[in-house]
C-alpha cells in the first residue's frame, strides 16, 4: 500500500507540538501565557512606531509632508511640535494644513533625528495590567485549598500530578497598539509578527502571544477578544478564533468604537485551562524580575482570589528604543544573499554590497570584491584616450602633486608597463600605497566594472558567501540596533527589588558572535533581601525576559560554577546574587521555549569578563569591610582597657593628670561607625 503524504499548517504544527513552545503541562500552561502577553505589552510600550517621515525640498524650503500623521500618532499639538523643531533649527515655520513647512533647506536626516528625540522625550512609561480569574466556578475553593498546600514550593509541576480548572486571562497596556488591518493576524496566525526584523526585541519567534490563544481554544474552545487603538479616532474590538488546519484567524465579531479619550493600547481577554495554585511560585518569580529587569515599568497582577501584587516603577528613565539594522556580512548565508538579489534595485555589485549590509561603505565593498575576485579593472596596455584622461582627472582630485603629469606621461607608462591590472599599476607607477584608496580612485575614473548582482549564477553566489566569511576587513556591527539596560536603570531595578548593602554593575562593550551584534550586562548584589540558600543565587535575562528554566543548562550557570570565587573572598553560603542580562538582535537560545542561552564562545567570554568586573568590586568591599572589623575588634579592646592603663601610668609616674587619650577613643567610635 503506498505512504500517505500531507502538509500540515504551522498551527497544526504547533497544536500537535505545544510541548516545544513551553505549554507541557497545566501550571507551566499559565506561566507561559502570562509570560508571553507581558513580554508582548512591554515591547508595544518600549517603542512608538512612528509613520516615515516624509520630507520633501522645493523652492529653498523643506516639508514636512505628513506632520500631521506624526502628531496625531505622538498625540501631541501640532503647534508644540512645530516650535520645538522651530528652535532647534533655528529656522522659521508654518503649518499649511497637514503639512509642515520650513523657510530654508534643512537636511532630511537632522528633521528625522530631532522628531525621534521628541518622541523618546515624551514617551509614556508601560503600565501592565494582568487579571486572573476563575471562571470555573467549582474550582474556586478547591484552588485556594490547592495553593496553600503549594506555597512556596517551586518544583511541584515535576510530580507530574494537576488540579486543572477553566481561567480567564486578561492583560492590558498601554503601548503603541496594533492598526485594526493587523489585529487579525497578529492574534489569530502563527508565525505572523513585526518581531522579523534586524532589532532588539523580546519576542523572537511571532510565536508566544498566539500560542497562548491557540492554547486557550484548543482546552475550552472559547473565542478570544482583542481591543486595539493606536491612538487614533477609532477603538476596534474583535472576537477571534484560530483555523488550525489553514492557519488563519476567524473573525466571529468586528467592532468599531469611538476613541473619545485617545486611548492607546491592547486588551487580550481568553479562557484557558490550567492550574493555578501550582503556576503562582513561577508567576510571581517572574514579575518581581521582570519588574527588577525594567523598574521603568508599573505591572499590576490580580490572583484568582483578587489578591493584589502591585510593581511600581522607580524611575521615568527609559532606555532608547533599537533601531532596525541592515544584516552584517559575516550573519548572511546564501539563502540571504539570494534574497537581497531578488529585491534589489541596483545594478552593481559595489552598490549592492554599500546599500544591503550594516556598515559597508564604498572602500570597504571595493576592497572586497576586489579580494574576492568580483571586480575587474582593465589592462594598462589597452587603455583609451578618453579612459586615460578620466584616469588623469581622477588623480588630481586624489593629490594636488598629480596636476603637473600630463595625459602623454601616461600613455608612455601604460605601453612600458608589466603589469596586468590597473592597481597594480597604479601602485606601482604613482606610489600610491592604499589599496583602498587605490580602489576608490580607479572606481571614480571608471576603470573597475564589477557584475549586475542580478546576474549572478549560483555558483557565484555560493562563492561570494564563501569569500565574505574569509574576508577579514568588514567592520564590526554598531550596537544601534541594542537598547542595553544602563548601569544605572540595572542599579535601580536592583535596588527596588533586593534593597541590597552592595551592588556592582559591569556593562561590557558591544561584541558579536557569528555577526550578530550583542552586549552583556552584569551585577553582583549582597545583603539586604537577596535570597541567601546554600548555593549561589543566579538572576537570567535576555532582552530584558526573566529566564527562570533549565538554569543548570545556561551558559552564566556554568561560568559561576566553574570560577574561583574564593580569590573574590565569596563563599556560597554568603547572600548574593549574580544577575547576567545580554542582549541581541539575535540571542543565542537554545530552544524554541527561550529558557536557556547556549554555550557560544564569544558569548562565554564576555559573560565571563562582566562577572569578574563586577566580582573585583565586590572583592574590593569585602576586604575593606573585613579590614574595619579588624580593626573595630582592636581598638575596642584598647578603649576597654585604655583608660585603666592611662591611670595606672600616671600614678607610676607620679603624676597628678592623666595623658589624653581622646583622639584613640575617636578613632574606635569611628570604626565602630564604619562596621554599623
Amino acid at each position: 500500500m503506498a505512504e500517505t503524504f500531507e502538509e500540515i499548517s504551522a498551527a497544526d504544527f504547533f497544536y500537535r507540538n505545544r510541548d516545544i513552545a513551553g505549554f507541557t503541562n497545566p501550571a507551566r500552561a499559565i506561566f507561559s501565557s502570562i509570560r508571553e502577553l507581558i513580554e508582548n505589552s512591554l515591547d508595544a510600550a518600549d517603542r512608538l512606531a512612528i509613520p516615515r517621515i516624509r520630507i520633501s525640498t522645493a523652492e529653498a524650503r523643506t516639508v514636512i509632508n505628513n506632520f500631521k500623521e506624526i502628531c496625531e500618532v505622538l498625540k501631541q499639538d501640532p503647534q508644540g511640535l512645530l516650535e520645538y523643531l522651530s528652535g532647534k533649527t533655528k529656522t522659521a515655520a508654518k503649518l499649511d494644513e497637514t503639512k509642515a513647512v520650513f523657510e530654508r533647506e534643512l537636511k532630511s536626516e537632522t528633521l528625522e533625528r530631532l522628531i525621534h528625540r521628541y518622541a523618546e522625550d515624551i514617551a509614556e512609561c508601560p503600565d501592565v495590567y494582568v487579571r486572573l480569574s476563575y471562571e470555573d466556578e467549582e474550582k474556586f475553593e478547591s484552588g485556594i485549598e490547592g495553593e496553600k498546600e503549594t506555597e512556596g514550593k517551586e518544583t511541584e509541576e515535576e510530580t507530574g500530578t494537576f488540579e486543572t480548572g477553566v481561567y480567564r486571562l486578561r492583560v492590558e497596556d498601554n503601548g503603541r497598539g496594533v492598526p485594526a488591518r493587523h489585529v487579525p493576524a497578529a492574534f489569530g496566525q502563527v508565525l505572523f509578527g513585526s518581531k522579523y526584523k534586524l532589532r532588539q526585541a523580546r519576542g523572537t519567534f511571532g510565536l508566544g502571544g498566539t500560542m497562548a490563544l491557540l492554547y486557550g481554544q484548543i482546552t475550552t474552545h472559547k473565542p478570544a477578544y482583542v481591543v486595539s487603538s493606536t491612538g487614533g479616532a477609532n477603538t476596534y474590538m474583535y472576537k477571534l478564533m484560530v483555523d488550525i488546519q489553514r492557519n488563519r484567524p476567524i473573525i466571529l465579531d468586528r467592532k468599531i468604537l469611538l476613541n473619545k479619550d485617545g486611548w492607546r493600547g491592547t486588551i487580550v481577554e481568553f479562557s484557558l485551562e490550567g492550574d493555578h495554585s501550582k503556576a503562582m511560585p513561577r508567576v510571581l518569580e517572574y514579575l518581581k524580575q521582570t519588574a527588577l529587569v525594567n523598574p521603568y515599568a508599573n505591572i499590576t497582577f490580580v490572583d484568582p482570589k483578587g489578591r493584589l501584587y502591585r510593581f511600581t516603577r522607580v524611575t521615568k528613565k527609559m532606555p532608547p528604543p533599537p533601531t532596525e539594522t541592515k544584516p552584517h556580512p559575516y550573519g548572511v548565508d546564501v539563502e540571504t544573499i539570494q534574497r537581497l538579489i531578488r529585491i534589489t534595485p541596483y545594478r552593481n555589485m559595489v552598490d549592492f554590497m554599500k546599500y544591503h549590509f550594516h556598515r559597508v561603505g564604498e572602500t570597504t565593498a571595493l576592497r572586497f570584491l576586489w579580494y574576492a575576485g568580483f571586480a575587474e579593472s582593465k589592462d594598462p596596455k589597452n587603455l583609451k584616450l578618453e579612459d586615460i584622461t578620466r584616469l588623469l582627472r581622477s588623480l588630481r582630485k586624489f593629490d594636488e602633486s598629480f596636476k603637473k603629469i600630463k595625459i602623454k606621461a601616461i600613455e608612455r607608462l601604460t605601453k612600458n608597463t608589466d603589469c596586468k591590472n590597473m592597481v597594480d599599476f597604479t601602485k606601482t607607477q604613482f606610489h600610491v600605497a592604499d589599496e583602498g584608496a587605490i580602489l576608490r580612485l580607479l572606481s571614480l575614473a571608471g576603470l573597475i566594472k564589477t557584475k549586475d548582482p542580478r546576474k549572478l549564477s549560483s555558483e557565484e553566489i555560493v562563492r561570494l558567501v564563501r569569500m565574505i566569511k574569509r574576508f577579514d576587513g568588514f567592520l564590526p556591527p554598531e550596537a544601534s540596533c541594542l537598547s542595553p539596560l544602563g548601569e544605572d536603570l540595572l542599579r535601580a531595578g536592583i535596588l527596588k527589588e533586593l534593597k541590597p548593602e552592595f551592588i556592582a554593575v559591569s556593562q561590557r562593550p558591544p561584541a558579536t558572535y557569528s555577526g550578530h551584534p550583542f552586549i552583556v550586562e552584569a551585577a553582583i548584589a549582597y545583603g539586604g533581601d537577596t535570597p541567601q540558600k546554600n548555593d549561589f543565587v543566579l538572576y537570567r535575562f535576555a532582552n530584558r525576559i526573566p529566564l527562570l528554566y533549565d538554569e543548570a543548562s545556561d551558559v552564566s550557570w556554568k561560568i559561576i560554577k566553574a570560577m574561583n570565587w574564593r580569590r573574590y573572598h565569596v563563599t556560597p553560603e554568603i547572600p548574593i546574587a549574580i544577575l547576567v542580562h545580554i542582549c541581541s538582535t539575535k540571542v543565542p537560545y537554545k530552544t524554541v521555549g527561550k529558557e536557556f542561552i547556549a554555550d557560544r564562545p564569544e558569548v562565554k567570554r564576555e559573560i565571563l569578563n562582566g562577572i569578574r568586573e563586577a566580582a573585583r568590586e565586590l572583592q574590593h568591599f569585602l576586604t575593606k569591610r573585613e579590614y574595619v572589623e579588624r580593626e573595630r575588634k582592636r581598638l575596642s579592646t584598647f578603649s576597654k582597657y585604655l583608660p585603666k592603663i592611662a591611670q595606672f601610668s600616671t600614678e607610676l609616674a607620679g603624676k597628678k593628670k592623666p595623658p589624653d587619650i581622646t583622639k584613640l577613643l575617636r578613632s574606635v567610635r569611628k570604626y565602630e561607625e564604619e562596621a554599623d
